[in-house]
């Protein structure tokens, strides 16, 4: 991989790991004793055995019952639970303001819609789709994914700002039409999302086969937080069809080669110094991982930028950080999307 900027030897300590759930106890019959105590027992005693037929039909059957246990909801893995929880706490006190970076205007006119792009669930799924006004119908298609807030006015400005620079940008939502005001709301989304990954690669499977079927030759993936995280599952869940991976933060970055062995695009990978979210210790991991496996890549660490640096909303944007991140991230996509 090539290393464009290498913050100082020192990463950051990596967050506390929460310790598992405890796992749910079996339900045990319990019968009522006089006086009004409750005492649990054995579904079944050796008395039980000498009593009638039926009453022992009968025991048998709350036995069989006792022992059921409701299937638990879907929830994220370890990994991604220990993300939400710290994307909560780095984001807390935060809104969904706009940044600097959705501020900036488009470098050219652009005409936006919303669009069906997706069914997943029975539910159609529906994004911004924008393009240069005027452009021609065959622009290389841009997948965007939104921050961890979800798909907001925010997210659109910034697919608007990269739609400018010639492309077919379409603002996906992997939040099932939700986006939060607080940073309570945007981690259960994130744990949502988190808890249905088969859904969240079918929504990105999707948005791809949209902007193919609308002429686009070529089609990248970019996202920041939950939806740099989103941007490597989109290209893991179609190694040869995505033609350029943006991560802007993405967490937990993998360490293990092989599954990142079967991408056939080239990875640009943004991070903060002082991001103790993500340590930069995994992202060089990542990064060597992404060497081991043969795939062509850039990694840029911004010494002293912190989490969500270039997000669309929120208090953290760090202009410098983000500014030198937007003009890396248009020359990456111009080299590889580009005719």
């Amino acid at each position: 991989g090539s290393r464009l900027a290498v913050t100082s030897a020192n990463a950051p300590t990596p967050f506390a790991t929460t310790a598992a759930p405890e796992p749910p106890r079996r339900n045990r019959l319990s019968e009522q004793r006089p006086g009004g105590r409750v005492q649990s027992r054995p579904c079944l005693s050796p008395t039980d055995m000498s009593r009638s037929a039926l009453v022992a039909f009968a025991l048998v059957l709350s036995a069989s019952a006792c022992q059921t246990t409701t299937p638990a909801p879907a929830t994220p893995g370890t990994a991604d639970a220990e993300y939400a929880g710290e994307m909560r706490h780095q984001h807390d006190g935060e809104t969904p303001a706009a940044s600097g970076a959705a501020a900036t205007a488009p470098a050219r006119a652009v005409v936006s819609e919303t669009v069906t792009y997706a069914t997943v669930g029975g539910r159609a799924v529906m994004g911004t789709l924008v393009r240069p006004r005027g452009g021609a119908a065959n622009l290389p298609g841009l997948i965007v994914v939104h921050e961890w807030w979800g798909l907001n006015d925010n997210v659109r400005a910034m697919a608007a700002r990269y739609a400018g620079e010639g492309y077919a940008v379409l603002a996906v939502d992997l939040y099932g039409g939700q986006a939060a005001q607080t940073p309570d709301a945007a981690m259960a989304l994130m744990q949502a999302a988190f808890s249905a990954p088969a859904a969240s690669q079918d929504n990105l499977r999707q948005a791809h086969a949209f902007l193919a079927g609308r002429g686009a030759p070529r089609v990248g993936v970019l996202g920041w937080c939950f939806g740099g995280n989103q941007s490597l599952q989109a290209a893991l869940a179609l190694p040869t069809e995505i033609d350029a991976t943006v991560i802007f933060y993405g967490g937990n970055p993998p360490s293990d080669a092989a599954p990142l062995r079967a991408l056939r695009m080239p990875v640009l990978g943004l991070y903060g110094g002082a991001d103790s979210s993500i340590p930069v210790a995994s992202v060089n991991a990542f990064e060597a991982a992404l060497d081991a496996a043969g795939v062509d890549n850039e990694f840029v660490i911004y010494p002293g930028a912190d989490h969500a640096f270039a997000n669309p909303s929120g208090q953290s944007y760090q202009a410098a950080a983000a500014e030198d991140a937007w003009r890396r991230s248009t020359a990456f996509l111009a080299e590889n999307l580009d005719g």
